[in-house]
């Protein structure tokens, strides 16, 4: 068995070509019949034949912000195929998939019952199939998180949260990001950003997640640009890997408002909206929102990035948004006003706004919206 490059929360191969390593991992995990669970366009650019499995059992039909019924459609999959075990090959639709997956094989659903919300964390046992997760994208720290995001058949986008989700492995090998497009780049970016951002404001008592953020945000900032400008520079692909690694980690601490406002436009069936781009929007409105509640905080914050004064930040994020490509409001996204119709409501049913450091209302949320569009 190869010796991981670290064993925080689970064990991580960090390395250019880690995803050799594949083959091994699922010996020692004494699998011997996984599962692929990946999306449309990572079967086209040709990336499963990286893993090394030949001839395996496939299931390629994730949707971007995954559905209860594709977990469904792919439990059918792991079931017919006799799989016993699953390897996410994606972004964080794939491997929230794969854990959702992994969860109905031996829990009977619906999913919503398991939803954060709705008390499921205790009903999620460990007696599942594992999931090695393997990201082609540097962004969502799902292979290391304890999370599933999944939008429900009745429309509603929960969390599935438990340390029983946490992947068994997770493959991190950034030469699998180097064909990521610029756009994709960016909005992965800023999805590992807010992450270490919100998780370091988070109230809940974590230093070494805290410290954790601070490097992951410090690495995402310095090379994003080049990552997006240069999508060969292997470097510059390493950190960003790394910066959503370290996203991933400091999930424990909770995230925030951030979140609560773009879970819930996720949902959208008729607009499928990228989570990231949707968090570079709402980063700014919620720094500025959250600002009296953490001053220390932001103030760290600023010298973590070399600015010196914390009430910048917010134009400082908002202006790599604008370098790497990303809209600057929901409007620019193709979001209407009529898009909004009850998505106040669904951000304060969301459950990340509880690990918030200010207390957020429901016109707290409606004025959130309003100014983001």
């Amino acid at each position: 068995m190869p010796q991981p490059t670290i064993q925080y929360l689970t064990n991580i191969h960090l390395a250019a070509g880690a995803v050799d390593l594949l083959p091994d991992i699922l010996d020692d995990l004494s699998a011997q019949r996984p599962l692929i669970v990946t999306d449309p366009g990572i079967t086209e650019l040709g990336l499963v034949a990286r893993l090394s499995l030949p001839g395996g059992p496939m299931f390629d039909d994730v949707e971007t912000n995954p559905t209860e019924a594709n977990a469904r459609a792919g439990l059918d999959v792991f079931r017919n195929e006799e799989c016993d075990s699953l390897v996410a090959l994606g972004g964080g639709s794939p491997m929230d998939c794969a854990k959702a997956i992994a969860l109905l094989a031996t829990h009977d659903g619906p999913l919503d019952q398991f939803a954060i919300v709705n008390g499921g964390v205790e009903r999620i046992r460990p007696d599942k199939p594992p999931v090695i997760a393997v990201p082609t994208t540097a962004g969502t720290g799902s292979e290391v998180g304890r999370g599933a995001l999944v939008t429900m058949d009745n429309g509603e986008k929960l969390a599935l949260i438990s340390p029983h989700l946490i992947p068994q492995a997770a493959v991190c090998d950034p030469t699998l990001t180097l064909e990521l497009p610029p756009q994709l780049t960016a909005a992965t970016g800023f999805d590992a950003i807010s992450h270490c951002v919100e998780t370091f404001c988070s109230p809940k008592v974590n230093p070494t997640a805290e410290a954790i953020a601070l490097d992951g945000l410090a690495r995402a900032v310095h090379h994003l640009r080049t990552a997006v400008e240069t999508g060969d520079n292997l470097d510059a692909r390493t950190e960003m890997m790394i910066a959503a690694l370290h996203g991933g980690m400091t999930f424990q601490k909770g995230l925030g408002f951030i979140h609560s406002l773009s879970h819930p436009l996720g949902s959208l069936r008729a607009k499928r909206l990228h989570h990231g781009t949707l968090n570079a929007v709402f980063l700014p409105h919620v720094l500025r929102f959250n600002a009296p509640s953490c001053a220390d905080k932001m103030q760290r914050l600023a010298e973590v990035l070399d600015v010196a004064d914390a009430a910048v930040l917010p134009n400082y994020f908002q202006s790599l948004a604008e370098d790497v490509g990303l809209p600057a409001t929901l409007t620019a996204m193709g979001v209407t006003h009529d898009d909004l119709a009850g998505m106040p409501e669904a951000a304060m049913r969301d459950h990340c706004h509880r690990t918030n450091p200010r207390e957020v209302t429901l016109e707290d949320c409606k004025a959130a919206f309003d100014a983001a569009l």
